[in-house]
């Protein structure tokens, strides 16, 4: 098998690659490829974001950025993007100063903001983990400076989650986000941008049935392939195929990329539900589960960092089927339904919590895919809480992952949506503890009881992560605080906790 040349804009200028195996990270392209030495290879895992780079791709003829890990990103997943690596804030014709009547002299720059904040505040010791960083802040720089948008302290926590620093401390980094608005502005121009990206786009070749790397940009295209290539391994936002890769040593002759599939990078709008496709990045569907559902927002970004938020698809995640996936315990609670679609058959809709058949095993045939979410809107009577159980506040895996969901009306519990999560072999609904809440009053007794029932419905195992007994135990422990938090008691988090200045 064959592949085509991967071409991306880069300062301006095409770059095609030929020969480039389906299974080669954009990190091994830049670093071994290219000589971009800049870009660091750190944890090879998504965790660090030392390898922090910064896609940009025409969506409805704007330019989008993303800020995104390259160790575990596959290099043709960037084929037709513009391509930022930190060698290149500084170098590219096309990052312009925004004030073009400024005299030549205060023209004459030679870091971008996100650089020279980084400079000023001190931001950087070792080194290693500064480009990463930079890069964060550039796609925070274009993504909100850019737009007239603050950058507020709390923003920039959120956004530079991803990036682990181990010397500096953040209080510097911190700093230079919030003062590259203050420096003289640049930016990138996108008109010219967009124009070159139009020389980029797909052509026949990336669909030839002997290619090694398959992107459709169609869902009639995209089943076909799955029917005609069953032994190729499908790929999305590849944050945990990457994995694979990086530190299983796995290799794949041939690879279905899901993501140009346009049908699947939908978010549709429903009187009834919301329709997100699996190619949505887990960034952007979780802006529309929060836009309904606002209290959804720290458990949101607390879903690992923005740059594997960036890459990660929610049906990637759902299809992926891990026991501590975050985004299943969620969907579970809100009465999700997973479509599954072939060439062959067409689609089929099932219960989200009836995909799966085993650890990391589904009801998927060979030649199905998983093509969207549908998630019902939410009730009048609706009260949903999610609770992540980690070792870190911020980037970290769970070690239990809860979320309820209560109907509750005249003070009875009219119906109870449970979705747990690192307590058995597959994302779990909680159906025992969901039979004991209803039509039961809601009342402390009757948290109590049910509390002592979802302890007992689960046997998880203990791991580098939590013992079986703490889980268990923090279980029980969540559905008591959903019960306190339900009769006004303030929610005690780090989020809510301050710190007062000694007098």
């Amino acid at each position: 098998m064959t592949t085509r040349p991967l071409q991306f804009l880069r300062r301006g200028q095409p770059v095609a690659l030929g020969n480039v195996p389906p299974d080669r990270t954009l990190l091994e392209v830049l670093r071994e490829d290219l000589g971009c030495t800049g870009t660091k290879e750190g944890c090879g895992e998504g965790d660090c974001g030392a390898c922090t780079v910064v896609l940009g791709e025409e969506r409805d003829g704007q330019l989008h950025y993303s800020a995104v890990n390259s160790c575990i990103r596959l290099a043709h997943s960037v084929d037709g993007m513009a391509l930022w690596t930190v060698e290149d804030l500084a170098e590219d014709p096309l990052i312009q100063p925004v004030d073009d009547t400024a005299p030549a002299a205060q023209q004459t720059i030679t870091l971008h903001p996100a650089q020279e904040a980084m400079v000023q505040c001190h931001g950087s010791q070792c080194g290693f983990c500064t480009p990463g960083f930079v890069m964060s802040l550039f796609g925070m720089y274009q993504n909100h400076v850019c737009h007239g948008e603050p950058i507020t302290r709390a923003l920039a926590q959120e956004e530079l989650s991803g990036n682990l620093c181990r010397c500096t401390g953040y209080r510097p980094i911190l700093d230079a986000a919030q003062q590259m608005a203050s420096l003289p502005g640049m930016a990138v121009n996108e008109s010219e941008v967009l124009q070159k990206l139009k020389l980029l786009r797909h052509d026949a070749l990336a669909h030839a049935a002997d290619s090694a790397y398959i992107a459709p940009s169609t869902l009639p295209e995209l089943l076909a392939a799955r029917a005609a290539h069953p032994g190729a391994q499908v790929v999305a936002g590849c944050t945990d195929v990457g994995l694979w890769v990086t530190k299983q040593h796995k290799q794949y002759t041939q690879v279905l990329d899901v993501t140009r599939a346009a049908e699947l990078r939908q978010v549709a709008q429903h009187p009834d539900a919301i329709h997100i496709g699996a190619a949505v990045t887990l960034t952007d569907a979780f802006a529309a589960l929060t836009a309904q559902w606002p209290q959804l927002h720290r458990f949101a970004t607390r879903f690992a960092g923005l740059p594997v938020r960036n890459s990660g698809t929610l049906g990637g995640n759902v299809a992926n089927g891990s026991p501590i996936g975050d985004s299943m315990p969620l969907l579970i609670a809100l009465r999700a339904q997973v479509v599954l679609a072939s060439q062959a058959r067409g689609e089929r809709q099932l219960p989200l919590e009836d995909l799966y058949t085993g650890y990391r095993q589904n009801v998927m045939a060979a030649d199905e895919l998983l093509v969207r979410i549908v998630v019902p809107r939410p009730s009048a009577q609706e009260q949903l809480r999610a609770y992540k159980i980690s070792k870190r506040f911020d980037d970290d895996i769970s070690a239990v992952c809860l979320v309820l969901n209560l109907d509750i009306a005249g003070g009875t519990v009219q119906r109870a949506s449970i979705g747990a999560g690192g307590v058995a072999a597959t994302p779990a609904r909680a159906r025992q503890t969901e039979a004991a809440l209803t039509g039961q009053p809601w009342t402390e007794t009757t948290a109590q009881r049910a509390a002592a029932v979802l302890q007992a419905e689960f046997s998880p195992i203990s791991d580098m992560r939590a013992s079986g007994a703490y889980r268990r135990q923090v279980l029980g422990s969540l559905l008591q605080r959903y019960w306190l938090e339900s009769q006004g008691q303030p929610s005690v988090s780090l989020d809510t906790l301050t710190l007062e200045a000694a007098v």
